[in-house]
């Protein structure tokens, strides 16, 4: 996950896709749980929002999830974002992926 994800200031509609897998390369599973990308600030300890990931169209034994923004989420000050994932399991129990995901949100033109 060490890519850097561009966002556009006040888009209502962008999505991204996940795919966790375990250090060996093993698609993690999950099927049955419920994924957030808990969105904010680099650098902040203040989450700004976060989103519950999607299974649609994606394949949740593979490790795919789908996170879409929508409505005001993208209408905060243009700079640099960072991203968490978490997982928590049918069986409650919590995880958390180690890496974090790069945002750069640009302004609009418009």
């Amino acid at each position: 996950m060490s890519d850097v994800i561009y966002l556009v200031q006040g888009d209502t509609k962008p999505q991204i896709k996940v795919t966790l897998t375990r250090d060996d390369g093993t698609a993690q599973n999950l099927s049955g749980a419920t994924i957030s990308l808990h969105f904010r600030p680099a650098l902040s300890t203040t989450v700004n929002f976060s989103l519950t990931g999607s299974f649609a169209g994606v394949d949740a034994t593979k490790g795919e999830v789908v996170f879409n923004f929508s409505g005001s989420q993208l209408n905060i000050s243009e700079g640099d974002y960072e991203g968490e994932v978490e997982v928590v399991y049918a069986d409650s129990t919590r995880e958390t992926v180690f890496e974090i995901i790069q945002f750069v949100l640009r302004e609009d033109f418009a």
